[in-house]
């Protein structure tokens, strides 16, 4: 088994999606943990990370391929394809499993609508509650938040966008960004929240019940 890290990246089996958000992640991972969602290990190489644990059924990649990871010193942890879970799903198992808090997900986003969805749904894992966890993609960065007080860091003219998962998020509180909530709600369906501006280098959330997606974008979207 690796030594144990604070930090993991996740590679997951979807478009490489490079950029400043991604680099971001990467230069502030240090010396995280490296793990690959099957054919993840594929992005993970194309980034020149060295796979760690590669977790799946191990239908996304060649003999071949699978046997150079392996050969690099990866640990396996396989499952069968007949399975409950997505390869993402696993990977984010065994992370909090292993008591990681800080975790960027990359090549989670790709050209399959309910693949790029279901990754972003799996942000409401129960036991991601309480982590730092974030799915990066290009110039954009998703994470979810819950209850209570959320700081942003940016830069003033970045877009963020504050999207209702499940339902209503109730007494909805912002602080920084260009059109301002206050004490208000977002409602599952409506648009409301879709391309706030951030006024300066930092923004808060505060609300009080529900669960909301926030979408930080660099630069105006």
């Amino acid at each position: 088994m690796p030594p144990m890290s604070k930090k993991a990246l996740i590679f997951a089996n979807g478009d490489r999606n490079d950029g400043p958000m991604v680099r971001r992640a990467l230069t502030a991972a240090g010396d995280a943990l490296i793990v690959a969602a099957d054919g993840g290990a594929r992005v993970a190489q194309a980034f020149g990370y060295r796979v760690a644990v590669i977790v799946g059924d191990m239908d996304s990649l060649t003999g071949e391929e699978l046997d150079a990871v392996l050969a690099n010193g990866a640990e396996a942890l396989r499952h069968p394809p007949e399975k409950d879970a997505t390869d993402l799903e696993l990977a984010l198992n065994v992370v909090a499993e292993r008591g990681i808090d800080w975790i960027r997900i990359i090549g989670g986003v790709g050209d399959r609508i309910d693949q790029t969805l279901g990754n972003i749904y799996l942000l409401a894992l129960p036991l991601l509650a309480g982590r730092d966890v974030r799915l990066m993609a290009g110039k954009q960065e998703t994470r979810l938040l819950h209850p209570g007080e959320h700081h942003i860091s940016g830069t003033a003219g970045d877009t963020i966008s504050l999207i209702p998962l499940g339902g209503a998020v109730q007494g909805i509180i912002t602080d920084g960004l260009y059109y301002p909530l206050k004490d208000e709600p977002l409602l599952f369906g409506p648009a409301r929240g879709i391309s706030n501006v951030m006024t300066g280098d930092a923004a808060t959330v505060t609300f009080r019940d529900g669960l909301l997606l926030l979408v930080h974008t660099v630069g105006r979207a």
